[in-house]
């Protein structure tokens, strides 16, 4: 038993300082529970639907920086039924990226449940990714919640398309798998580089 409890704990150790996020920090301060939090969320990761977010590579955080979703708060759009400007303050590390909340209450449902909050294809425009497109640029007031997954788009029309015709989800749904290989393959050229 000792001798399983290492490997599980090397393990834990390799696969912690390979990805450098929560579960790294676990191993490093021998924190269980938290380690359990973090094995637990790469489970969620792991039964997505295709287009959620999996990695950090397909978190959009814009140009610059590594703020998510231009700052908005991704919990408000189901509680508040609005877009809402999120604060440093309440700010939550996921995925590579920072998120950034209108306040503790929303910083911590997100913590408990980020696929249930988080955007679809992670915070790229659904309708460039319906075109099997990457568009970076995202104006975090068009929106739509369809089947209660979050989407983002570039501009209201945008929005309002997807909602008007389901045909255009079914399609970002199909065109992911591509758009995240083509975004996996440019960080890697970009880690190159």
């Amino acid at each position: 038993m000792r001798h399983l409890c290492a490997i599980l704990a090397a393990v834990l150790f390799a696969t912690a300082a390979a990805q450098a996020g929560p579960l790294h920090e676990a191993a490093r301060t021998g924190d269980t529970d938290a380690a359990k939090r973090a094995v637990d969320q790469g489970a969620q990761l792991e039964e997505a639907d295709a287009g959620d977010a999996k990695s950090e590579a397909f978190i959009n955080t814009g140009y610059f920086g590594d703020v998510a979703i231009k700052g908005y708060d991704p919990v408000a759009y189901f509680t508040e039924h609005r877009a809402l400007k999120g604060s440093p303050e309440y700010a939550y590390r996921w995925l590579g990226a920072t998120w950034h909340f209108a306040s503790a209450e929303h910083r911590d449902l997100f913590a408990a449940e980020p696929m249930k909050y988080a955007p679809q294809y992670g915070g790229y425009c659904a309708d460039g990714v319906s075109f099997g497109t990457i568009t970076t640029n995202i104006d975090p007031k068009a929106w739509r919640i369809i089947g209660g997954k979050l989407y983002l788009s570039y501009d209201p029309g945008a929005a309002g398309g997807l909602e008007e015709n389901p045909a255009k989800v079914t399609s970002s749904q199909k065109s992911w798998p591509e758009v995240r290989r083509t975004l996996l393959s440019e960080k890697q050229t970009q880690a190159w580089q």
